[in-house]
């Protein structure tokens, strides 16, 4: 028991890194600013695997140790509590006086009438009663002894540690987390057909990929996947008068997989907040959070045009100043070879605000006053040349490739602030257009069949403790010396077998009804005990 109770602190103080640095498995690209921030020292932290501390082999070396000394210690107590459930309780001692809990009375009563009397009041005791031969004083008595739950309590505090350390486990093998983004069409009002047709577009949960991001456990391959579809119809956000968040609301449809095929008008209709899942398929969709898709159109000299819309990524959270890139590819036809036409891609990377703010000497630096979309603006830098589109390597979603820029690869044509409606003409006679923006939600659908069992272990955990803190184990007995006056003194002793608090009123309404004393006796024996304890007080003194 004490090795669980170490390995218990010590997995405690293992989880603090956990908590202060920044987890892969959380957000990837906060640990590679903190390693790029920090050098060696971060290197060094990443080689202990500080950066991913709950799936690290020594944090799981510990939970392993933590499980096997808690079996280790259930298996042996249990065996010990049933043969203690079936040992009868342990004859009375010789001298009774000596006992922490203490009293005797004279009763006007034989003997057989005083034991009649203990076994109607100790019946839901565990009783047994010692003929005078065998006590060792030389008189009847009984022993009698309750709060075995208290133990079992333990046992059943401790078992459901261990299963929720087992449960926990058996989820992270089976389950997955998936981010998505959709656009809805709350924002400004864009007419283009290319916008619109990127908004309000459903999600269906039926293959990895669908996923902006996906996280899962090991025996998870992608096939196990729960079908269903969701469409997001629209987003609300309420927010104090400081631009704090108070609620967000999505008005959504949804499909389980008998219905999928139907029309998107005949799925069913709920409203999703945060902290209000949707719970479907077996599985839960959260609303996570939201943020801004800018759309700008790029009109190229012979009048072909592109239009794109992309989420930017909140820098602020609480007035969503948000940063992000697009790239274009000129119309085909519109260059004489491949090469060509990638050396005059068109990129743009800046800022958006929902509600702009201009500041700065010369009123040229975007703030964002308002969470809100009331005035959006953006601030964005315009660059010519390879892109990034054909390399074969991944780009960044909310920035554009610095090794291309330091290369010359991508030029900057210029840097403008715009807002909804406006444009900018290149020296080309290529217009960048910022047609105004829409908002997007951000979705997590978990997957974890654990989680009811999760809820059993731990609210049979929180029982047992409850139980082993709540119930006292305590012993009585009773010695009855008959008189030759037809009369019988009866000697009680009581003992608790843990903490004692509260125990001797107990015992003292036992000697009560067993005595049958009256209000005036109750005050005579308590007067006795008070009597007889400071007495020991001074005798301890």
């Amino acid at each position: 028991m004490r090795t669980a109770l170490i390995l218990l602190f010590i997995l405690a103080f293992a989880a603090v890194p956990g908590a202060l640095l920044p987890q892969r498995s959380l957000n990837k690209d906060k640990v590679d600013q903190y390693l790029a921030a920090n050098g060696k020292t971060a290197e060094i932290m990443d080689k202990l695997q500080l950066f991913d501390v709950f799936s690290s082999v020594w944090f799981v070396a510990i939970v392993a140790l933590l499980l096997i000394s808690l079996v280790g210690c259930i298996i042996p107590r249990t065996i010990d509590h049933y043969k203690a459930m079936k040992t009868p309780p342990a004859r009375a001692p010789k001298r009774l006086a000596r006992l922490p809990l203490h009293d005797e009375a004279v009763v006007d009563a034989p003997a057989d009438e005083v034991s009649k009397r203990v076994r109607e009041r100790l019946n839901k005791w565990a009783l047994t009663e010692t003929p005078a031969d065998e006590d060792r004083a030389g008189a009847r008595s009984f022993s009698a002894e309750k709060g075995y739950l208290r133990e079992f309590g333990n046992l059943v505090f401790h078992l459901g540690i261990a299963l929720l350390i087992i449960i926990v486990g058996l989820g992270r093998m089976i389950y997955y987390e998936g981010q998505v983004i959709l656009l809805t069409n709350t924002g400004t009002e864009i007419s283009d057909d290319n916008v619109n047709s990127a908004v309000v577009v459903p999600f269906c949960n039926t293959a990895a990929a669908n996923y902006d991001s996906l996280r899962s456990g090991n025996t998870f391959d992608g096939t196990t996947l729960n079908p269903f579809c969701i469409q997001v119809e629209d987003f609300a956000a309420d927010y104090l008068p400081n631009g704090q968040a108070k609620m967000f609301t999505s008005h959504i449809r949804f499909a389980e997989e008998e219905d999928m095929r139907k029309p998107v008008d005949e799925w069913e209709k709920t409203t999703l907040q945060v902290n209000h899942p949707l719970r479907i398929a077996g599985d839960r969709v959260y609303l996570q959070g939201h943020g801004f898709a800018p759309a700008f159109k790029v009109t190229w000299p012979n009048g072909e045009s592109r239009t794109s819309i992309v989420q930017f990524r909140p820098d602020d959270p609480t007035f969503f100043l948000s940063s992000g890139a697009l790239r274009f590819d000129p119309p085909a036809g519109m260059y004489p070879d491949l090469f060509e036409r990638r050396q005059n891609q068109i990129a743009i990377e800046g800022l958006f605000a929902p509600t702009a703010e201009f500041t700065g000497e010369k009123g040229a630096l975007l703030q964002s006053s308002y969470p809100a979309m009331q005035d959006p603006a953006v601030a964005v830098d315009i660059y010519r040349g390879d892109a990034g589109l054909d390399t074969g390597r991944s780009q960044g979603l909310f920035s554009l490739d610095r090794d291309l820029m330091h290369s010359g690869q991508l030029a900057k044509e210029a840097r403008v602030n715009l807002k909804q409606g406006e444009s900018t003409e290149l020296a080309d006679g290529t217009k960048i257009e910022f047609l105004g923006a829409k908002e997007f939600v951000n979705l997590q659908v978990s997957h974890d069949p654990t989680q009811f069992w999760v809820l059993v272990a731990t609210v049979a955990a929180l029982a047992g403790m409850v139980m082993s803190l709540g119930i006292k184990r305590r012993r009585v007995w009773v010695r009855m010396f008959p008189l030759e006056d037809g009369r019988t003194r009866v000697e009680f002793g009581g003992l608790a077998r843990t903490d004692k608090a509260g125990w001797g009123e107990e015992f003292q309404y036992i000697v009560d009804d067993i005595l049958e004393r009256d209000s005036d006796d109750e005050d005579a024996a308590d007067n006795n005990t008070a009597t007889n304890e400071s007495a020991d007080n001074k005798a301890k003194s």
